[in-house]
Order: C-alpha cells, then structure tokens, then sequence
C-alpha cells in the first residue's frame, strides 16, 4: 500500500516543493493544507500515513494543530517543519507528540529520511 503524506504549509512554494521531494521518492500526497484548521480536516478524511506540519501558519498553528491531531489519534505521525531559530517551538512539538523536524529550507534526502524513519 502506498504510503500518504499530508502537506501543512501556509506558503504555497513550499507545499509544491514537498509534493515534488514526496512524488520522486515513492510517496503519494494525502492532501495540502494552507493552516493548521485545514489539516485537522484533511486528517480525519484522509488518514495518511505521515503529516509534514510547519509550526508558524495563519488560523491555528502547527503545535495547537498537532496537539489536536494526537488527541484525536495517539498513533498518528507528525513530522514538524520549522526554519532555523525556533528550538524552543521545535522542543514543545517534539514534547507534544511530533516524531521529527525537519529545518528550512528543505534538503530533499532528510524529508524522505525523516519521513522513512518515523514510518519504520
């Protein structure tokens, strides 16, 4: 069964730029979201396999959004994406549930190694 990644990026570039990175290593995508409300939508829907979530977006962001979807699913996999100076945001995901993260910009061998690693 192919595996599913949800995209949870408010900046549009970047969610094409993971498509892209998920695409050519084999993983299909379970849907974008633009905000941490849109991908606690689309998780209930289409419960991938894994969940890409930036932590700074607009409406809710990614740590509320991970936290919501850890309560609503123990198991789920969420692999936070945050650009450098945030450690503080990226030790109360990790202290939240999240199985990794992942720096900005993207380096396409650590998504496809951070997403192998917590599906494993």
């Amino acid at each position: 069964m192919e595996k599913t990644v949800l995209i949870c990026d408010d900046n549009a570039f970047m969610r094409m730029i993971l498509k892209d990175i998920l695409k050519k290593n084999g993983f299909g995508c379970a849907g974008e979201a633009a905000d941490g409300k849109q991908a606690l939508e689309m998780y209930e829907v289409n419960k991938p396999s894994a969940v890409l979530m930036d932590i700074t977006m607009p409406v809710m962001d990614g740590i509320e959004a991970l936290k919501r979807i850890m309560a609503m699913d123990k198991n789920a996999i969420v692999i936070m994406c945050s650009a450098m100076g945030q450690q503080q945001m990226v030790i109360e995901s990790l202290e939240s549930g999240a199985k990794d993260f992942i720096v900005k910009p993207f380096q396409a061998d650590r998504v496809v190694e951070a997403i192998n690693k917590a599906l494993s």
